[in-house]
């Protein structure tokens, strides 16, 4: 199902300068002529007097600031009336208002908090005070996704968390085409990151314990290239609400708690499975070494049977955990 969408168009705008110098020589004028008309008793002269307030008094509310990268969206009588994206002081409709969803949730959630405030006897000005501003935001923002459970492609709980780097590309499709383009965007970055999370796993393991040198992506060792494919995912996904999604990374990437100690032992035992293996293989290397040096230079020469203890005393020495302790021999070896 594809969203709804408004073709943006460019509002034009005065200078919010020009327009203020007029509505205050306007309110000036009107109050000068009040004051005549009180004096001379016109009533002709009172009646527009106050007619120049009424509109002189509404002509403020069409000055509006733009601040660099960001947009004003406006409506005129629920009608999408145009954009304003070029920073500065303008002037437009009075009758226009600066439309902004995220206004709007905030507005609710600080009415929420001062209703709970009131039951409690806490009202506080703070509680029922908005912070977020009217106009959209062009800027580049991050979402933290935060940290979220999932089970890998071997079903594997593990605990990913990620952060996306996103901006505003089209505002009026941000505002119209979704109810809260942020919110969507949160939803939509956790739905993504644990759908790509389930197709791969954390890490791939031989049955001797070892991990596979192979082409075969994981979440531990690709994860450059799981994050390009995260970020290409949730592009299509909110594509259409008029966001742009700049990068994924990857910030959290661990076992879960209770699989984390039996995984921590078998990395331990692969660990040790590695080293013994390239301990036994020098060994053995050395071990064939000095048996060809002393038959070649006919050092000592030894039967079958005191080769295999030598062999065996050897490997003891050069396998074993501990330094081995010297024995001399002052008799015969035979």
């Amino acid at each position: 199902m594809e969203l709804a969408f408004v073709n943006e168009k460019e509002l034009p705008s005065g200078s919010g300068f020009l327009m203020l110098f007029v509505v205050i020589v306007g309110l000036l004028g009107s109050t000068a002529l009040f004051v005549y008309s009180a004096i001379d008793f016109n009533g002709i002269i009172m009646l527009l007097s106050v007619l120049g307030w009424i509109v002189f008094g509404i002509l403020p509310a069409g000055l509006k600031i733009v601040r660099p990268n960001e947009a004003r969206i406006f409506t005129l009588f629920g009608v999408y009336h145009g954009t304003v994206k070029k920073a500065g002081f303008h002037y437009v409709n009075p009758f226009c208002v600066s439309f902004s969803p995220t206004y709007n949730a905030a507005k609710a959630e600080a009415l929420q908090r001062a209703k709970e405030a009131e039951k409690q006897g806490k009202f506080s000005l703070a509680s029922a005070t908005v912070s977020e501003s009217k106009a959209i935001s062009l800027k580049k923002q991050t979402l933290d996704n935060k940290l979220q459970k999932v089970n890998d492609i071997l079903g594997n709980p593990i605990i990913i968390g990620a952060i996306v780097i996103w901006h505003v590309e089209n505002p009026t499709q941000a505002v119209f085409s979704v109810e809260n383009y942020r919110e969507y965007l949160s939803i939509q970055a956790d739905s993504t990151i644990r759908n790509v999370s389930r197709l791969y796993p954390y890490d791939i393991f031989s049955d001797d314990g070892n991990e596979k040198d192979s082409q075969e992506k994981t979440l531990r060792g690709s994860a450059l290239e799981i994050a390009e494919m995260m970020c290409e995912e949730l592009q299509q996904r909110v594509i259409n609400a008029g966001l742009v999604i700049e990068e994924v990374r990857i910030t959290h990437l661990a076992y879960a708690e209770e699989i984390a100690a039996a995984m921590l032992q078998r990395q331990q035992a692969s660990a040790v499975i590695a080293a013994r293996q390239k301990i036994v293989d020098g060994a053995v290397g050395m071990v064939k070494m000095a048996l060809d040096k002393l038959g070649e230079e006919n050092i000592l020469l030894l039967d079958e049977e005191r080769k295999a203890a030598m062999v065996g005393n050897l490997l003891v020495v050069l396998c074993g955990n501990r330094d081995a302790q010297p024995i001399i021999n002052s008799g015969s070896i035979y």
